[in-house]
């Protein structure tokens, strides 16, 4: 017996929905779904961010040293890097919503271990599985996105998914302060009172969740719509699933798509300005702008509430201009550049804030519609392994280029060095969205003709 069965595709519904309560069904089964993914995805956080919030709690108790935490945080960086290539091609065989909620429950166990050890090193190993599990949570999301939504409304609900980071964020903190005042500041009891949240959102994913509409008795999205997907040769699918091997998937749908690889490094390039911008606030602004040095710790997070509400409009933005989204990231890294010449140049500490807010939106609106285009750029059954692939190199490549590359370039050359590296890396993006949009043009046409 497969103890994992649960976790594989699961089959089409022998019964269907009537065809009068189509529509119906599909609204309540889209709000579960839409619950599944965005609270699901603000339990994978409060994970991923608890041992980041307790780390200086966690050197005077447990007597480590910065470096020791770099050590623990650098596991689950790397190990993250490398989980949602394979997790996320892995999530294209699965049903998403039991591998969301798999995902989230085995972060909740390990997170328990984590929070019970004062082992350097099997803090170490237990980061590196933790990472593994996380894996398994954007692209099942996701996929969930693809599967139950149509074009004309896919960019808002991609876009209200993504800001579920920023909620992650802040019901992490929560949780922190609710536990010290519960448990008298007891670092083990933080980390179970996490897992334990994660663990009732696990459960509530698995209630309330759903895999392809098909396994509920609904037509599928491309039925149901009229949509299909069209790849870069103006080839046309449609179907939601594929008895092609994930290998076979993973080289014919994203190492041979000119299309994903465009927009991979598009968003390679952005998360090197998101972690450019954001890692170096309180360092930036301390030393180079003058700035209070608890003000400057406090417009991190104003950094990304910030980005909340633009990101959301931007993602409806797309839908109304018909699913143009490389339109609104041309226009919003234009716009990105220009914050970016105020931030590094501006002396006035209001102006200095001001641009570093709307920096916020002009980062992170494109970085949730690039990551929204490579799903649309492949077979809804290769969805996984497109986010997986651009995960890959935003954490391996973006992340370290941003944190370790710009901290010893300013090191040696100082600040302007990291300016250069900052407008560099939008000027790429900018670059590759113009080749994408052309692209992508040139493949709608193909598919019209070929009609």
């Amino acid at each position: 017996m497969n103890p994992f069965k649960f976790l594989m595709a699961a089959p089409d519904a022998t019964q269907k929905v009537p065809q009068e309560k189509i529509a119906a069904t599909y609204k309540w089964r889209q709000a579960g779904v839409l619950f599944s993914a965005v609270v699901g995805y603000i339990g994978y956080y409060i994970i991923r961010l608890i041992f980041t919030t307790e780390q200086n709690d966690i050197m005077k108790a447990y007597h480590f040293t910065t470096a020791d935490i770099g050590l623990v945080l650098a596991c689950f960086g790397v190990g993250y890097g490398i989980s949602k290539l394979f997790m996320g091609a892995l999530s294209d065989k699965s049903n998403p919503r039991y591998y969301l909620a798999a995902g989230l429950m085995g972060s909740a166990i390990l997170n328990l271990f984590l929070g019970s050890t004062r082992n350097i090193y099997v803090m170490m190993f237990l980061m590196i599985l933790i990472s593994v599990t996380q894996g398994m949570g954007a692209p099942a999301a996701q996929k969930l996105i693809q599967l139950w939504w149509g074009k004309k409304w896919r960019g808002t609900v991609y876009a209200v998914w993504s800001s579920a980071h920023n909620a992650g964020a802040f019901a992490c903190v929560a949780i922190v302060e609710f536990s010290i005042l519960m448990f008298s500041h007891s670092i083990a009891a933080i980390f179970y009172t996490a897992s334990a949240v994660s663990a009732i959102i696990a459960i509530l994913i698995a209630i309330l969740g759903a895999d392809r509409p098909a396994t509920v008795g609904l037509p599928s999205i491309a039925e149901y719509t009229g949509e299909v997907t069209v790849l870069q040769d103006g080839e046309t699918v449609e179907g939601d699933t594929t008895q092609h091997s994930i290998w076979f998937v993973f080289r014919h749908y994203i190492l041979n798509n000119k299309i994903v690889w465009a927009i991979t490094l598009t968003s390679m390039s952005l998360y090197l300005v998101r972690y450019g911008v954001m890692s170096w606030i309180p360092s930036y602004l301390h030393q180079f702008k003058g700035f209070d040095a608890s003000w400057a710790k406090w417009l991190v997070g104003i950094f990304e509430l910030a980005a909340v509400p633009g990101v959301i409009i931007l993602g409806a933005v797309s839908d109304f201009l018909k699913g143009k989204r490389a339109l609104v990231c041309i226009v919003s890294v234009l716009a990105l550049i220009g914050c970016l010449t105020v931030y590094f140049t501006a002396t006035n500490h209001t102006v200095i804030v001001v641009a570093l807010i709307l920096m916020s939106t002009l980062i992170y609106a494109p970085l949730t519609l690039v990551g929204l285009m490579v799903n649309e750029a492949v077979p809804k059954f290769a969805v996984g392994s497109s986010t997986g692939f651009m995960g890959f190199f935003q954490y391996l490549v973006g992340e370290v280029a941003a944190t370790a590359l710009i901290g010893i370039l300013v090191a040696h050359f100082g600040w302007t060095a990291s300016n250069t590296v900052l407008y560099s890396a939008a000027g790429l993006a900018f670059v590759l969205l113009i080749l994408i949009m052309i692209w992508q043009k040139q493949a709608l046409n193909k598919a019209k003709r070929d009609k």
